[in-house]
């Protein structure tokens, strides 16, 4: 029996959202200070008066905007020997390393950039499905690379990777409603089943 697995990460199978640990852990001073400049944003964001992707954008580019992707790269890896598997629910862990790998394939789909989810969707032995940074010559412009992976481009961009592949099963597991679309698509969607 063929199955594909889709397991959202922050929330899902972390404690915790990895965007705000990644970019305090990269810069703790900028962190502190474009996180209050942001405060009026993420106000605006609770009360949904302002788009997820642009406050996103303004953030993390108020961070990582003009960095080497060497140095982003390198952080992102000391972020991750850092707190993995600690920041990884022990039950979701457990439930993935006894996953029959033979007939299966994962995906990881997140909303956090690729930049910091690879190396633990490749920890994971995971295909990594997220928010895609853009560099220019080895420069991160803040600017991403298509849309930010939530909601309804979650769906769209399982659907492009797995392209004609038929399964037969599709198991999801998401904890927010941007994993909605991604939940009913599934034959079986859990919500906040790890937790």
């Amino acid at each position: 029996m063929k199955k594909l697995y889709c397991f959202d990460f922050d929330g899902t199978i972390t404690y915790k959202d990895t965007m705000f640990m990644y970019l305090r852990f990269y810069d703790p001073a900028r962190f502190r200070m474009q996180f209050l400049r942001h405060v009026p944003l993420f106000i605006l964001l609770k009360l949904k008066l302002a788009e997820t992707e642009k406050v996103k954008k303004s953030f993390i580019g108020s961070i990582l905007k003009g960095q080497t992707q060497e140095k982003i790269e390198k952080k992102a890896q000391q972020f991750f020997e850092q707190h993995y598997p600690k920041i990884v629910r022990e039950n979701a862990l457990d439930f993935i390393h006894n996953m029959d790998r033979e007939s299966t394939r994962s995906l990881l789909v997140t909303a956090s950039l690729d930049i910091w989810a690879k190396p633990f969707a490749e920890a994971l032995q995971m295909q990594l499905i997220a928010t895609k940074a853009e560099f220019r010559n080895g420069v991160f412009t803040g600017n991403f690379i298509g849309k930010n992976c939530n909601g309804k481009e979650k769906l769209v961009r399982i659907q492009e990777v797995i392209h004609d592949a038929k399964f037969d099963k599709i198991i999801a597991f998401g904890d927010t409603s941007g994993d909605k679309y991604m939940l009913r698509w599934a034959n079986e969607g859990h919500y906040q089943f790890f937790h």
